[in-house]
């Protein structure tokens, strides 16, 4: 591994680690009246021990395999199409439901994963081990999480082929500009210096959970139901996705950077540096739209999961730069270097009249391609971080100090106890709101 490592980061963008402080605001009432006093509480059952950014891992690993569950029994987004009896369609089967067993263990695994993502920081704070890479490294997670929540809900409802639900082409949509919700936050930090915590994430992760055991309980078939305005729950949701993001996450972020300009708390950047986060993400959904439109067999329709999953790395590769840059205080890159395959990529898929098998090969040989890119870069930025902090990114001892006691012991303790003098900043902890793992 170490002749495979590369230095994503290099001296100006870690120096920049060094005076960072984190800063957020939240405001959502489910956060700060349910949540909070919820994960309060669980953290006191997790171990000393156990480090935060090992928490944050485990929360990830779960939320992917919620969406590898539904991968198994839904790969192609239809289980949850009516059948004729109810669609009134003859020609277009019914689907063959997801086990309501299955549903329940996805409604677990993704509580789990909120919770964990949830009593990061609050570990981070119990054990004074926080760091700047506690948050990056969950932020960073959190970006490629957006597509594991969000195309999940999908299997759901399923595809429009008993006109009950939207089809694949619409969902991509949703997924776009859910991308850009979680960007828009970042961004906004990017100039403001503030991260203000979107009340969508909380609410949203919740309400997986009830839709999850909902469906496990009732079977999918349920949601195959007009209500209010004459609309399904999966077109009525796809709508509220879109007020929830462009009409409130969008303009409110717009307007707290209009006022940091206005009474100089921001960053105070000229126009075109402010906007210079957003370039990479636009020219990618542009391109990936080029394919999708494109395309001489209709990929999106052939495997929406693979170019859903696909989108959702891309964008995760350029928010986590995005996150580096706003954390260390660094110019932003205007053309994030993946996008030099994406497009190539794009222009072949959407341009050059492909065969079926030959599009498919190119679709899945780069999906695995920048599955791995993105792998290789969130592993090597780690190892970078941990260096120059000199910390183990999943233990909280130190590299070069004895090797670790039983744990419960009294000497165990004691070399606790010692880490977390070691590990404390110079900066007193109130000021640098102990988060190396936020809370959301």
């Amino acid at each position: 591994m170490v002749g495979l490592h590369y230095d994503y980061l290099g001296s100006k963008i870690l120096a920049g680690f060094d005076t960072y402080k984190y800063c957020c605001k939240d405001t959502s009432p489910l956060s700060q009246y349910v949540m909070h006093p919820f994960w309060n509480q669980v953290v006191k059952l997790c171990p000393l021990w156990v480090a935060p950014n090992l928490l944050t891992l485990v929360g990830f690993l779960f939320c992917v395999g919620h969406f590898l569950l539904l991968t198994i029994y839904d790969y192609d987004f239809r289980s949850g199409t009516a059948p004729p009896d109810i669609s009134k369609i003859e020609d277009v089967p019914g689907g063959i439901p997801i086990p309501g067993l299955i549903w329940v263990l996805v409604a677990v695994f993704l509580f789990l994963s909120h919770t964990l993502d949830g009593i990061d920081g609050k570990q981070a704070r119990r054990t004074g081990s926080s760091t700047p890479l506690g948050e990056l490294f969950d932020h960073g997670l959190d970006s490629w999480a957006t597509i594991f929540i969000t195309a999940s809900v999908y299997s759901v409802f399923g595809r429009n082929d008993d006109q009950f639900s939207i089809d694949p082409f619409r969902m991509y949509c949703v997924l776009w500009n859910v991308y850009f919700c979680f960007l828009t936050s970042h961004w906004e930090k990017y100039n403001t210096g503030v991260l203000y915590l979107p009340w969508g994430y909380d609410f949203s992760m919740v309400g997986g959970v009830i839709l999850y055991l909902t469906t496990a309980c009732v079977g999918q078939t349920y949601w195959k139901f007009f209500i209010q305005g004459n609309k399904y729950p999966g077109p009525f949701l796809e709508i509220m996705v879109y007020i929830g993001n462009m009409g409130i996450t969008l303009p409110v972020a717009l307007y707290n950077i209009y006022n940091s300009y206005k009474l100089g708390t921001g960053k105070q950047r000229p126009f075109f540096e402010a906007i210079r986060p957003l370039i990479s993400t636009v020219l990618a959904l542009a391109f990936s739209f080029v394919w999708v439109l494109g395309s001489a067999n209709n990929i999106l329709e052939v495997d929406p999961r693979c170019m859903y999953y696909l989108s959702g790395t891309v964008f995760a590769n350029i928010c986590c730069k995005l996150i580096i840059n706003q954390m260390s205080n660094t110019q932003c890159e205007l053309f994030s270097v993946i996008l030099y395959p994406h497009i190539i990529v794009c222009l072949v898929g959407g341009f050059a009249n492909l065969s079926l098998n030959v599009e498919l090969f190119l679709l899945y040989s780069f999906t695995a391609f920048v599955t791995l890119w993105h792998l290789h870069y969130g592993v090597c930025v780690v190892r970078e971080m941990s260096a120059h902090f000199g910390i183990k990114a999943f233990s909280l001892v130190k590299p070069g100090t004895p090797p670790a006691v039983a744990p419960g012991s009294a000497a165990a303790t004691t070399a606790y106890d010692t880490v977390r003098l070691l590990s404390a900043d110079d900066d007193d902890e109130d000021d640098i709101l102990a988060d190396g793992n936020d809370d959301d």
